[in-house]
Order: structure tokens, then C-alpha cells, then sequence
């Protein structure tokens, strides 16, 4: 069983379907305790950082993710559920992130390039051996909407880049920990195949 974890804040139809593709059972849930029974956790995520780790602490979410993730369960951010693994955001300086991942997450500068960065981009295979990753050839294109990009603080977390003026990390992996900063379930074959192999990692 797969736990999509419902803050009031995610995307969630679409990747409940996109992982049940897959053979996946899935529940979408804040209960704590229906959390803790399932396999494996997802955190998708639409918004504003702050507001997002407001809601995570208010409804006793964030300490449960952080026990969860201790206790080497897999968990799978994605967009905004990928920033709020770190540990802080310029959107919201007040407000500390879930510091899963050591790292800030950074308003893409001002420059002849949009912003939101909104579209197709491709990602690049940093760790190949990244479970995320398996399978997915080198370069393929997959679909953002951010305007704020992920900086690790430790080179090692980084599975995959995309360059959007500067590279920024699109993938992100630290032991049972995966993060994607483009949206999987709407990534069409590329993004499918990913969630395949998170819902198949033992």
C-alpha cells in the first residue's frame, strides 16, 4: 500500500491514477496512523512553501514524515513536496522546511528566461543507479511548473540536473529518500516509467 499524503495542497487525482497504473493500492490520507501502515509514502505538492509546511506541522504531518523516512521507508516529493524536503526557502525565509535534505531552495534569478519555468525540459542522469531512474535513458524531456529550484548542499543527493539558465537539481536521492522537481504524472512515458520503479523498489 502507497500513502499519498493529503495536506490540502498536492495534485493528487492524477498521480493517484498514474501510480495505480502500475497495480499500485493506493490511500489518500492525513490520518497519522493509516500513514504509518503503508509501504511506501508520496507527498505530492501545488504552491506556496510556506503555507505548505504550515499545513504539514499543523495537522502533525511533518513529524510524522520525518520519523517515517528515519525508519527508511521509501518516500517519493514531488514539485513542491520535492522542495519541502529541504531544509529552507527564499518564498518563505520565516518557515523551516522538513530538513530531510541538507539545501535551500532558491527563486530562480531575474533574466531574459520566464518565470515560472513552465514546460518541457530535459533532465540529466547524474546517478544512474538512482531505483528513480532506472531504466530512463540519458536525456529525456519531462514537465516543470516551479519558479523556485532546489540547491543541495551535498553534490551527492543530486541524481539528475536540468539547466534553466543555471543547473538545478530535478532529481534527488538519499538512501530511501527520492525527489522529483518536474511533475511525473504528467510526463507522459518518461514520467510513467519513473513512478513505475518507485512503486516496484522493495
Amino acid at each position: 500500500m502507497i500513502a499519498i499524503i493529503d495536506y490540502g495542497m498536492g495534485n493528487i487525482h492524477s498521480v493517484k491514477k498514474a501510480l495505480e497504473l502500475y497495480g499500485a493500492k493506493i490511500k489518500v490520507t492525513n490520518n497519522p496512523k493509516e500513514i504509518s501502515s503503508c509501504e511506501k509514502l508520496v507527498l505530492p505538492g501545488v504552491g506556496a512553501f510556506g503555507e505548505a509546511m504550515q499545513e504539514l506541522e499543523k495537522q502533525g504531518l511533518a513529524s510524522l514524515i520525518r520519523d517515517e523516512v528515519k525508519h527508511k521507508k521509501p518516500f517519493l516529493g514531488i514539485c513542491l513536496g520535492m522542495q519541502l524536503l529541504f531544509e529552507k526557502s527564499e518564498e518563505a525565509a520565516q518557515r523551516k522546511g522538513l530538513g530531510i535534505i541538507k539545501g535551500e531552495v532558491k527563486k530562480f534569478p531575474v533574466s531574459d528566461l520566464k518565470v515560472p519555468h513552465m514546460g518541457w525540459n530535459q533532465i540529466k542522469k547524474v546517478k544512474s543507479e538512482c531505483g528513480l531512474l532506472k531504466d530512463i535513458p540519458d536525456e529525456p524531456y519531462v514537465y516543470f511548473c516551479h519558479s523556485y529550484y532546489p540547491k543541495s548542499a551535498n553534490s551527492a543527493c543530486v541524481a539528475a540536473t536540468t539547466d534553466y539558465g543555471a543547473a538545478f537539481a530535478s532529481v534527488v536521492w538519499q538512501e530511501n529518500v527520492y525527489g522529483a522537481q518536474f511533475h511525473p504524472e504528467k510526463s507522459q512515458r518518461i514520467g510513467l516509467k519513473m513512478l513505475e520503479n518507485f512503486v516496484n523498489l522493495c
